[in-house]
């Protein structure tokens, strides 16, 4: 049984020149519909590709073998260049406290990456198991300082995860982002019912993790909540033009809107500006100063070629 009738839907996965596309039957408390689609030929979408997490209209849907086309692609707010995926809503950025060892600048980047994106951003600290509980409410404080409520996580305890689960479950689309070895398979695994992708030992050698994770795909978790596993190892490239990085620091935005504080000029990079007033003891300075100076090596570098 055919039926032409236009229906909105959320790209799952993608495999060569076919995509799972979920249907959304609001008429049945939220359950999905799955259907295999190609794009309609001769269809132009601007030269755009389509990625896991793209709204796309589909017709021509077939519902015995649950296939259709897809006939357009909804605007997206965002996209994920590694890994490719679109509308992503709440990133969570996940470090283990060790094995692999807690890399802070790497903390630093993976955050301000997920900043720019302009997504509700997170911390997770997993392994928590490994070090003492003063440590980690030491690790708690530093990170409240920088902006972040850090949610630590023990995955050998399943009820340790229960507030986050929830808190997944509540919204639209979110991603756990960070280095190989920290836990995010395992915690995905948990998240997803029967998911059970397979998982790997950290590295004695390189001490950091192997890619276990191979395709993006999006999974249902709740009534229109969705999260994306994705491979291993994924790091958004930082491209953020110089003049709006202050911003992405919550020590620095906190200062400039929230309190009001005003240098000399608008402009000021808050380096060592003529009449910058910004009070810069705050930790992640000297993260902010080399983020800055990298961005404008870059920047001079493009100029030249």
């Amino acid at each position: 049984m055919k039926v032409n009738n236009k229906h909105l839907g959320l790209v799952t996965k993608k495999f060569n020149d076919f995509f799972l596309v979920d249907l959304k039957n609001k008429e049945n408390s939220g359950n999905s519909e799955k259907f295999l689609c190609k794009v309609r030929k001769a269809i132009n979408f601007k030269n755009q590709l389509i990625y896991v997490g793209d709204e796309v209209v589909i017709e021509n849907i077939d519902l015995k073998s649950k296939s259709a086309v897809i006939t357009s692609l909804k605007k997206r707010r965002n996209l994920l260049v590694r890994p490719s995926v679109a509308n992503i809503s709440n990133i969570y950025i996940t470090f283990s406290v060790e094995e692999p060892a807690l890399n802070l600048s790497q903390v630093n980047r993976f955050l301000i990456s997920a900043e720019s994106m302009d997504v509700e951003v997170s911390l997770v600290l997993t392994k928590c198991d490994l070090i003492s509980d003063t440590l980690r409410s030491s690790l708690i404080n530093k990170f409240e300082k920088w902006g972040y409520q850090a949610i630590t996580l023990n995955l050998q305890k399943s009820d340790c995860f229960k507030n986050l689960l929830a808190e997944v479950k509540q919204k639209e689309c979110s991603i756990f982002m960070g280095p190989s070895g920290v836990g995010k398979t395992t915690l995905l695994n948990m998240i997803i019912p029967g998911l059970q992708n397979s998982t790997s030992p950290v590295s004695n050698k390189i001490k950091r993790g192997k890619n276990t994770t191979r395709n993006v795909e999006l999974f249902s978790i709740s009534n229109h909540s969705y999260i994306v596993d994705t491979p291993g190892f994924n790091m958004q490239p930082l491209e953020v033009d110089i003049k709006l990085l202050p911003n992405l620091y919550s020590e620095i935005y906190k200062q400039v809107i929230e309190e009001g504080i005003k240098c000399k000029f608008r402009n000021c990079l808050h380096l060592n500006d003529e009449g910058c007033n910004l009070n810069k003891s705050f930790e992640r300075y000297s993260f902010y100063k080399d983020m800055i100076e990298s961005s404008k090596s870059h920047y001079y570098q493009n100029q030249e070629d």
